[in-house]
């Protein structure tokens, strides 16, 4: 008597479990990458003592080479060229958030003068500005 086998091997490999995988993967980092913003400018902030709670909505970015950049929320920061135009942006900010903070992020290089036009600025409309320091360095 002669028994065959019935069940035969199925050379053909099935992607739909990885495809799955691959789908929910994307959708992580979709969304995880959406909750970060970093600061994709540069900037080397002086040091300071005490540190703000305050979280801004607006960011103001003046990078070593004297290149003005404004940011609103989680959007990217847009060069800005002159100063009507920064401060037509931040006018434009307070009617979204009427109760913004603006953080003023300048390279410890950058003039003074740089960082008193846009401080005038902010004077002038009543914006609360909030200067932007790092931390200072734990001693060893």
């Amino acid at each position: 008597m002669a028994l065959k086998r019935r069940h035969k091997i199925s050379p053909q490999f099935s992607m739909s479990s990885m495809t799955d995988i691959i789908f929910l993967l994307l959708i992580f980092f979709m969304i995880t990458s959406t909750m970060v913003s970093p600061n994709a400018i540069k900037v080397l902030l002086p040091q300071g003592k005490q540190q703000t709670s305050a979280k801004p909505l607006t960011r103001v970015i003046i990078d070593k080479d004297l290149m003005y950049y404004a940011g609103f929320g989680n959007e990217a920061e847009m060069p800005v060229f002159d100063m009507d135009e920064l401060t037509t942006f931040l006018q434009q900010c307070a009617e979204k958030e009427p109760e913004m903070y603006v953080a003023l992020y300048a390279d410890e290089t950058v003039p003074y003068a740089e960082i008193v036009k846009v401080l005038n600025i902010a004077n002038e409309n009543h914006f609360k500005m909030v200067l932007a320091t790092r931390p200072p360095e734990k001693r060893r």
